[in-house]
């Protein structure tokens, strides 16, 4: 059952569909890619004019390598590309020094040399296999119709059905054959593609800690901006309140001897300054971590973000299983930041909140946040930049949709794993 699954299953036609496509893009590429490096080449000694036209070649190597990758994930087998740093140039056709002689140039323009006579052997096998398959099968129908009235050898007609009966037996064969053959040859294909056109295990595995120190750098940089906020906030806020407290409590002491109503006014006075320095030092520590992330989650925190919000928030959250404490504080002050520029920037008159997802081992979180108000959001400033580091902290991604007039879409999908 599965050799005749395989006859009308999309993955075969897909194949199929597959070979023709790689013919055509492989006519294209040979003849461009031959004919530019044997210009560039026969040119070098002209000034070396060769060089532009060289590296013109390159780029549009480059190009039918995109379609390449583009062509190979709709078959469901990805090919990898190299890291963009490794592919840069100084002008449209000035190639970078050394970037012509790179496993990367090299790979590109001998996959597009290479890709002919293999994409004509697929072709010509998938295209014979399947012309035998139908025609053999197919062939009772019409027999009659060949001259002499029957199917003939050697010029002499056969009119018995062992001809007929043999004929369908080879189409039988070839077509059960097929399928596994088209999606054989369409895998090869996949594998010398990703051999000429990925990148090396080890370049991928440079390319993952490049990635890893930047992401470092960031967090770096986001926790010594949280720092010094914390130090300005203490140096401006609680401590000034709490000096004030300490004056306060030192004339009324000074006072108690001879005017016990004043000194009594400045205790109501420096008691009064104390309560605000509490309520001062209380948000500072909601600011580093909120004691109710910890203990109940992120429904409840956040629901106490909405709750102080001066603008009407909708929330819908749905987490079936609680995150590991890194994504939650990262969802947390996504929020608490986006909500602070809505009440601040926005001009909104209304919030919405979406906290989704399946925080399993393999599962992401995802935050949206949006309004209604004027939009125009800056992803460069210093507040949604301090965030994008933190997402970046736990390899999620942050983006920012605040078009003028609005509306303002914040979301962040964090890995849980």
């Amino acid at each position: 059952m599965s050799l005749l699954r395989g006859l009308v299953s999309a993955r075969t036609w897909l194949a199929f569909t597959h070979h023709i496509a790689g013919l055509v893009l492989a006519i294209a590429s040979f003849t461009v890619v031959v004919t530019g490096v044997a210009l560039g080449i026969g040119l070098l000694p002209l000034a070396l004019v060769g060089i532009p036209v060289l590296g013109l070649t390159s780029r549009c190597a480059d190009g039918f390598a995109a379609v390449e990758r583009a062509r190979f994930g709709l078959l469901a087998s990805p090919v990898s590309g190299w890291p963009a740093t490794d592919n840069r140039y100084r002008a449209l056709v000035l190639p970078r020094r050394g970037t012509l002689t790179s496993r990367l140039t090299v790979g590109r323009l001998a996959h597009a040399v290479l890709r002919l006579p293999l994409s004509v052997l697929a072709f010509t096998l998938t295209v014979a296999i399947w012309t035998v398959g139908i025609t053999g099968v197919t062939v009772p129908l019409y027999a009659g119709e060949f001259p002499g009235g029957g199917l003939s050898i050697d010029g002499t007609p056969y009119h018995g059905t062992e001809p007929l009966a043999l004929s369908v037996l080879i189409g039988l064969v070839a077509l059960l054959a097929a399928p596994p053959l088209t999606r054989g040859l369409a895998a090869m294909d996949a594998r010398f593609t990703r051999w000429l056109l990925s990148p090396p295990h080890d370049a991928e595995l440079q390319a993952r800690v490049s990635q890893l120190e930047v992401s470092r750098e960031r967090v770096v940089d986001a926790a010594e901006a949280e720092r010094r906020r914390i130090e300005r906030d203490l140096h401006d806020g609680a401590q000034q309140r709490l000096v004030a407290v300490a004056m306060e409590l030192g004339r009324a002491k000074a006072k108690f001897a001879d005017d016990v109503e004043a000194a009594a006014a400045l205790v109501d006075q420096a008691h009064a300054e104390a309560k605000a320095a509490l309520v001062e030092l209380r948000d500072l520590v909601r600011g580093v971590h909120p004691p109710v992330l910890t203990d109940r989650g992120l429904d409840a925190a956040i629901s106490g973000l909405a709750a102080r919000c001066p603008i009407p928030v909708d929330l819908q959250i749905d987490i079936p299983v609680r995150p590991r404490p890194a994504v939650e504080a990262v969802a947390y002050f996504t929020v608490a930041e986006a909500l602070t520029n809505v009440a601040k920037h926005s001009r909104a008159t209304h919030v919405r909140v979406v906290v989704d997802g399946a925080p399993g081992p393999a599962g992401t979180l995802n935050v949206v946040i949006s309004d209604d108000g004027i939009g125009g959001a800056n992803a460069d400033g210093a507040g949604l930049r301090g965030l994008a580091d933190r997402v970046a902290g736990i390899d999620g991604a942050l983006s920012v949709e605040s078009p003028p007039g609005g509306p303002t879409i914040i979301s962040a999908i964090l890995p849980c794993g």
